[in-house]
Formats: structure tokens, C-alpha cells, sequence
């Protein structure tokens, strides 16, 4: 099966859909997540740490949100990041994640919460893939905004049916207006190789 059938198709990725089907979709996936990603070609998890490692140091205490495997740690531990702690709502990616030996702590989180997390716990969270259209809502932008302490930094990326869509741009206009974050970088490139797809990474800073 062709890569842009199996992801796009098969998994309808990119399309709004009630969380419990969401949990469904990432449950059956996790077995060949990797893989199927390695063959797609995916390069928002190591643009996002490529974004980061100009603006922070490689000691921050960095919440990877939406862990999923486990790869967008083993791109930020690429990258320099040792000190990652991971959180995801699918048990079953959660699962294969532990045995990456990139986090010191992971844990299972609940949709529209967060889990285990105290305000300005982290220094750095990172969100790749996850805040944008066929996974968490809009409104996770502003919740993960909520448990930054001042000066701390999120690094996420909206892909190209994201940018579609608007309303998470709408959101992050508005957490902009309010005076809540700043955009240090904002910078359009691949996402996936097939389908042939693009994102930007964003790095904010908390006000």
C-alpha cells in the first residue's frame, strides 16, 4: 500500500473527529507508527529541536506533550536535550515510548487536561504534531500557555491542513493580542516527504 494511501486514507489523519475516535486510530497505529512514519519521511520532530536549540540550552527541563513513541524526544535528545519527561493520552504509543530510553519520566494524560503538570514546571514544552487539525483542539494551544511560567518557551508546528483549517491560528492571534506569548520564530518547511507536506514551526516565548 502506498504510503500517501496508508497514512492519509487509512488513518484520515487530517479531519476534525470525536477524541475517543482519535484514541481508537492512535491505538490500532502505534505497532507500525515508526515505521510508517520513518517511510513517509517525516521532519517536523527534528525542525522543531533545530528551532529550539538556537533560542534555550540543552540542560532546560523540556514536557514533550503528546509524546505519542516516542520520536519527537529521540529528536530533541538528536538535538542536545537530555533533561525530557513525556505525557500522551494513547496508552498504546505511550507504551513503546517507554522503552526509547530518551525520557526520564512518562506518563498517560487525559484529553483537554494536564496531567501531572504544576504552573511553570517546565521550562520548555514541546507539542509536535499535536495542537493542530485531527488531533488536539485549538484551545490546547492556550491550555499549555496556562502552565507556562514567564519566559518559558513552547516549541509546536502547524501543518498545512492546520494552516487550512485557521481556527489555530485564529487561537494563537488571540493569546498574542492578549499579551500572553510572542512568536521568536515562525518558519515554513517539510513536514512529511508523502504525502508531500509542509508545516511551520513555531517557537513562542510566555510573557
Amino acid at each position: 500500500m502506498a504510503i500517501e494511501s496508508d497514512l492519509h486514507n487509512k488513518y484520515s489523519l487530517w479531519m476534525e473527529r470525536p477524541v475517543t475516535e482519535t484514541l481508537d486510530l492512535y491505538a490500532d497505529w502505534a505497532a507500525n507508527y515508526d515505521s510508517d512514519l520513518a517511510k513517509a519521511g517525516y521532519f517536523t520532530p527534528s525542525r522543531i529541536a533545530a528551532a529550539l536549540i538556537k533560542v534555550t540550552t540543552p540542560d532546560k527541563k523540556i514536557l514533550d506533550f503528546g509524546c505519542g513513541t516516542g520520536l519527537s524526544g529521540k529528536a530533541l535528545q538528536s538535538a542536545g536535550f537530555s533533561n525530557l519527561e513525556g505525557v500522551d493520552i494513547s496508552a498504546e504509543m505511550l507504551k513503546k515510548a517507554q522503552f526509547r530510553n530518551v525520557y526520564q519520566k512518562v506518563w498517560l494524560g487525559q484529553p483537554g487536561k494536564m496531567v501531572g503538570v504544576t504552573l511553570g514546571q517546565y521550562e520548555v514544552i514541546v507539542a509536535v504534531g499535536v495542537v493542530s487539525l485531527g488531533a488536539a483542539p485549538p484551545e490546547t494551544l492556550s491550555m499549555i500557555i496556562d502552565y507556562m511560567a514567564p519566559n518559558g518557551l513552547i516549541g509546536l508546528s502547524f501543518n498545512d491542513p492546520t494552516i487550512t483549517n485557521g481556527s489555530y491560528d485564529t487561537v494563537l492571534d488571540k493569546e498574542i493580542l492578549l499579551g500572553r506569548v510572542c512568536v521568536l520564530s515562525r518558519k515554513y518547511g517539510p513536514h512529511l516527504s508523502e504525502p508531500h507536506m509542509g508545516s511551520d514551526v513555531i517557537v513562542l516565548r510566555r510573557l
